[in-house]
């Protein structure tokens, strides 16, 4: 295995003692009103190995929950709970990023406290099914926000970031890839708006940038990072315009100075290499469903500074140890992937035990 894996990385304010970090991934264990617990610290703490633990998408506000137990980080309750995880993760010597992520429209009534009418962009209706205690159920056209509602909202993520320092985060991640609400503004499917949010490449990135932004100056660029998934058709997403959009958005990034841009890699290979020679900071790269050893070729050739898995760090809290040493990997267990207790979830075996 490349030894570039290993080196030590500064990530904005961030130390990363090497490259392989922890993407984030639903899990579905929080409380109903999106408090964490002491089993999701349990789970978080024994992957403190990884460079780097980006958590599970946490709603920045009560219209931002998409899908049941999903945890927050706008009220006192939720920075009590994230406060555990967090002191679990530092005491295991890691670090840990809280990922703010709306759902936007992926949403429904049902998975909510307030069962409100999920809210988006334009009131275009997603395709699919949404998972709720009764069964699947077809996911409502959206509420449109109002100019004001998305300024609003772009303070709901400040004040949510301010909050996950509170918590005891290192920083934040936020979310704008997988067809959620950041993303929503970005594609044209689904964003059909009139105002300065949509219409033009540069109405589109709008919000994206003013959240950075906002988030930038609450928390410090240092500790901010800022996740994409250029031409991902995820929760009915459609994208015909990624070669001009992404540039675009990541060159109004690029002059706030944030601590990294992770990219979801869809196998678009040109544009990833452009993004790359744009992006000025830590550039972070999932390439889902290839090996350690193909990502740790994109940190040996440059292409990224740091890689993160997914499905890998769910099964092996012990991933980079097993790395180090080439042992063999446990295999993942899709049926216990979301929701449920400590099967799938703090049960994995580590090298150890």
């Amino acid at each position: 295995m490349s030894n570039a894996l290993w080196n030590p990385i500064i990530a904005g304010e961030i130390s990363l003692p090497h490259r392989l970090a922890m993407a984030p991934m639903t899990r579905d264990r929080s409380t109903p009103e999106g408090i964490p617990t002491e089993l999701n610290a349990e789970y978080y703490a024994q992957r403190a190995s990884h460079a780097l633990i980006i958590t599970e998408g946490t709603q920045p506000n009560a219209d931002g929950q998409g899908y049941l137990l999903t945890p927050g980080i706008h009220n006192d309750e939720q920075i009590a709970g994230w406060r555990k995880v967090t002191d679990a993760v530092h005491k295991a010597d890691g670090r840990i990023v809280i990922q703010l992520m709306h759902a936007g429209r992926m949403s429904h009534p049902d998975n909510t406290p307030h069962h409100r009418q999920p809210v988006a962009p334009s009131p275009v209706q997603p395709a699919g099914d949404m998972f709720t205690l009764s069964g699947p159920q077809e996911m409502p056209v959206p509420r449109e926000l109002s100019t004001e509602e998305v300024a609003a909202t772009v303070e709901d993520f400040r004040r949510a970031a301010a909050a996950a320092i509170e918590a005891g985060a290192d920083g934040v991640e936020i979310h704008g890839a997988n067809g959620y609400l950041v993303h929503q503004f970005l594609a044209g499917n689904t964003n059909q708006r009139t105002d300065r949010y949509g219409g033009s490449i540069d109405n589109r990135i709008r919000f994206a940038v003013e959240v950075a932004t906002a988030v930038a100056e609450e928390i410090g660029a240092g500790r901010t990072g800022f996740r994409i998934s250029p031409g991902n058709p995820f929760n009915d997403i459609a994208e015909s315009d990624t070669h001009e959009l992404y540039p675009a958005l990541v060159r109004a990034l690029a002059p706030l100075d944030l601590a990294y841009l992770h990219i979801g890699h869809g196998g678009d290979d040109e544009l990833l290499h452009t993004l790359r020679k744009l992006w000025p900071t830590t550039l972070v790269l999932n390439r889902a469903g290839t090996d350690i050893a193909t990502r740790a070729k994109d940190v040996e050739n440059g292409l990224a500074d740091v890689v993160t898995v997914g499905v890998m760090a769910l099964a092996n809290p012990d991933l980079v140890e097993r790395v180090r040493t080439g042992a063999p990997l446990n295999t993942p267990d899709p049926a216990t992937f979301y929701g449920g207790g400590e099967a799938g979830y703090t049960d994995y075996p580590t090298l150890s035990a």
